[in-house]
């Protein structure tokens, strides 16, 4: 299976593997315009599209589903804006702006953009972004009102000089193109007490409908962080989740802080290579790719080098979740936040059969450039926002 068929399968099944068959059609009965995001999955893309945002923006169902939500901004969309969305994703919280966005047929409009993360109850981690997108009405100021009256008079004059100029078509054009794309990106409009209220109503019907499917499952969702102190599982940032998505490689990465040393990133080339859900696999121990044929002489070399902190490349013999086997080259890195202590293990995967290596670089180089680029991400992270979880 392809990396782009797993990842249409992977926004297929965002909804439907934690929450009750019935969520998607709970979620399409809401009249308000919204979309639901998964960070977890590369590139964040769309999993759910409302009718009233399809309806809002011109665009059909399947042209925004897994697409990221930057398709919807244009020209004119403060860059500062975006960046305040951007934060409030790394910083797993709220926000609630206006922003101008643009509809499929290129036509800028003024909205209330609400987001909010939604997360796992039994380990705090964020499974998806809901964010309510209410147009705001327009409030055309006076001297608005004063330029358009100068147009008409301008094509008044013009009629006068030149009676062969069509005014009412000549007017019409004007105001087109006025108050689709000049005023409205231009004149900041901003959200009043009704735009407000309804965002926030929005968003309680969106999460009071999440938190009822997910408990039909027992794998309960809420609007507030209330995972259990103790899981001692990582939880990782959506920012981080969102950074190693862009990493196309087969990896995982593993805290080696919490018992058994368990996944807490899957990558899709990952779970491509395997057939297993991002579900199946986060909070496991690798061992679970071991089988009957798995040499458990180089199984130890593993653990010797994890316990002395440094990297190693093994081949040994792996299973996927339908029973086949392979031969898998594996590369196994610590992973140092921007203090210098060990926060991860990366453990990149090749199947040695596999001819499919990039640019032409050697299997090590390929697994090398995975290991930089995890770091990268962790480091970068780190730096800005302290450890991802207390170094131990």
């Amino acid at each position: 299976m392809g990396s782009n068929s797993v990842r249409d399968r992977l926004v297929d099944q965002s909804l439907t593997s934690r929450y009750s068959q019935w969520v998607l059609e709970a979620l399409d009965e809401l009249e308000d315009p919204f979309l639901i995001t998964d960070p977890a999955i590369a590139g964040h893309p769309i999993v759910f599209a409302s009718r009233g945002f399809l309806a809002m923006t011109g665009y059909a169902f399947g042209e925004v589903l897994g697409r990221n939500g930057r398709i919807f901004q244009g020209p004119a969309t403060d860059r500062r804006s975006v960046m305040e969305i951007r934060e409030a994703i790394r910083e797993e919280r709220t926000v609630q702006i206006s922003i101008l966005n643009y509809r499929k047929d290129g036509t800028p409009h003024w909205i209330l953009f609400h987001m909010c993360p939604v997360f796992g109850a039994e380990d705090g981690r964020v499974l998806h972004f809901v964010a309510v997108q209410v147009p705001i009405s327009k409030r055309r100021s006076r001297c608005g009102a004063e330029r358009c009256g100068a147009v008409l008079g301008t094509c008044r004059e013009e009629v006068r000089l030149d009676k062969d100029l069509d005014c009412s078509h000549h007017a019409r054009e004007v105001f087109v193109d006025m108050d689709s794309r000049g005023l409205e990106a231009k004149e900041p409009q901003m959200a009043g007490d009704q735009e407000k209220e309804k965002a926030a109503n929005a968003i309680n019907c969106i999460l009071s409908a999440l938190n009822r499917y997910s408990k039909m499952t027992g794998r309960v969702v809420c609007g507030k962080r209330c995972g259990s102190a103790g899981s001692g599982v990582a939880s990782l940032p959506s920012s981080l989740n969102i950074s190693l998505g862009r990493i196309k490689q087969s990896f995982v990465l593993t805290d080696p802080h919490s018992p058994d040393m368990p996944i807490v990133y899957a990558s899709d080339a990952f779970l491509s290579l395997t057939g297993y859900s991002r579900q199946e696999v986060l909070g496991c121990n690798c061992r679970f790719l071991n089988g009957p044929g798995t040499d458990y002489e180089v199984l130890k070399e593993i653990k010797k080098s994890i316990h002395g902190q440094q990297s190693c490349t093994v081949r040994l013999l792996n299973y996927r979740k339908d029973g086949s086997s392979f031969r898998n080259l594996l590369h196994i890195s610590p992973v140092r936040n921007a203090s210098g202590k060990i926060a991860f293990y990366v453990c990149v995967q090749m199947d040695e059969s596999s001819k499919n290596i990039d640019n032409g670089l050697s299997p090590e180089m390929w697994q090398l450039g995975a290991v930089g680029a995890v770091k990268v991400a962790v480091r970068s992270l780190s730096s800005s926002a302290g450890p991802s979880r207390p170094s131990q």
